[in-house]
């Protein structure tokens, strides 16, 4: 595991009076099926754990870079560099592909804001880091950085691994040791990924330096670190776009931590609302009566694990608390609450831009050959 120090953080009440850093570009997400546009979003995985971490009520910091040519609205608003472009990918799904996840896309990244300086961070101290770069923009020294500031940091292996082919952007992965990240291992607190990206490093040699989480899309999530695992079961949900479902976890199970939650019990947050996310096109929204009715059931749930033993270690961490299964149907139940009726298409929404915008940013930023949903180019 990590430093003896940061462990005992993890669970410390106190963590939730203190801010948290998010670090990450965020980026415009035109998501195409079958070489037809079905929606234009905002993305970036800073974006979707910001809107889970603003769900839970967690307070944090934003470190992000975008363009001139940024069209959406967000809590955190983000620097923006007059000579650059906001980041933009172009994910092409393949409606014919037996895929699970993300096995059915291609991502490419068509544009790339600048990245993200270690003199972009604040000068103060985290309760905990979140390091979750989508186009190369955290570099190891910002890494670096972050872990010097923040008591705990969790890193999304894609902001570490990721390579962008130089003739039209599509994203390759690397090899976890052959990045210039593998010596910071030892000081990271937890490293997420999905099963496609863990074919890029070796699992058993990772564990033994940092808790690794591993997401299996619809079969939920496993937890390793260097004495164990853990299985951690899954929420039902329909998927209509599988864009940002990691990201969520991994604000979920985050934000679980940081209100004082076991690691077990958080990673079912973040599975939960990983769920969620799947269900909608693009930057999900979440209904506010289940967002409460969530944040009552983490409540009771700290409540029911307090005790006399104030011991932080692994095996406390890393059990699978008394009543976890309860807690997982009441958050199963939780999202059974009816909410909005989710549009096919998000145009409309707030942080969405008007139909005029939306047509000359495709105009725009477009490098290929795409219709519109409309079949209009």
């Amino acid at each position: 595991m990590v430093r003896d120090h940061k462990d005992s953080d993890i669970t410390q009440p106190s963590l939730l009076s203190r801010p948290c850093l998010v670090v990450g570009n965020f980026c415009h997400d035109v998501l195409i099926r079958d070489g037809v546009v079905v929606g234009e979003t905002l993305g970036g995985a800073a974006s979707f754990i910001s809107a889970v971490l603003e769900g839970l009520s967690v307070p944090y910091s934003l470190v992000s870079k975008v363009g001139p040519d940024f069209a959406y609205m967000s809590g955190r608003s983000p620097v923006v560099i007059p000579t650059s472009r906001t980041t933009l990918f172009h994910a092409h799904f393949d409606s014919e592909a037996d895929g699970n996840g993300h096995g059915d896309r291609v991502l490419k990244r068509v544009s790339a804001c600048d990245p993200i300086q270690p003199s972009d961070l604040p000068q103060t101290s985290f309760a905990f880091g979140m390091a979750v770069g989508v186009g190369g923009e955290v570099s190891p020294e910002t890494l670096e950085q972050m872990l010097e500031i923040c008591s705990v940091v969790f890193v999304d292996i894609q902001a570490l691994i990721r390579d962008f082919d130089g003739v039209d952007g599509t994203v390759r992965l690397l090899e976890l040791r052959e990045s210039g990240f593998f010596r910071l291992l030892p000081r990271i607190g937890f490293l997420k990924a999905s099963e496609d990206e863990a074919m890029f490093m070796d699992l058993e040699e990772v564990r033994k330096w940092c808790c690794v989480v591993l997401t299996h899309g619809k079969d939920g999530c496993t937890v390793y670190w260097k004495d164990g695992e853990l299985e951690i079961s899954p929420f039902a949900a329909n998927q209509v776009d599988p864009t940002g479902a990691g990201d969520s976890f991994l604000g979920g199970f985050a934000a679980g931590l940081v209100h004082g939650l076991a690691v077990p019990d958080a990673a079912l947050v973040g599975n939960l609302f990983g769920s969620l996310t799947v269900g909608q096109i693009g930057l999900p929204m979440f209904d506010s009566r289940l967002l409460q009715r969530v944040k009552d059931e983490v409540q009771r749930r700290k409540m029911q694990c307090v005790s006399g033993n104030e011991r932080h270690d692994d095996e406390r961490m890393f059990s699978k608390p008394a009543g976890h299964e309860q807690f997982h149907a009441s958050l199963g139940a939780a999202k059974l609450i009816p909410t909005c009726m989710v549009q096919e298409c998000q145009w409309d929404l707030p942080s969405s831009p008007s139909r005029a915008v939306e047509q000359a940013i495709l105009n725009s930023i477009h490098e290929e050959n795409i219709n519109c949903v409309d079949g209009k180019p």
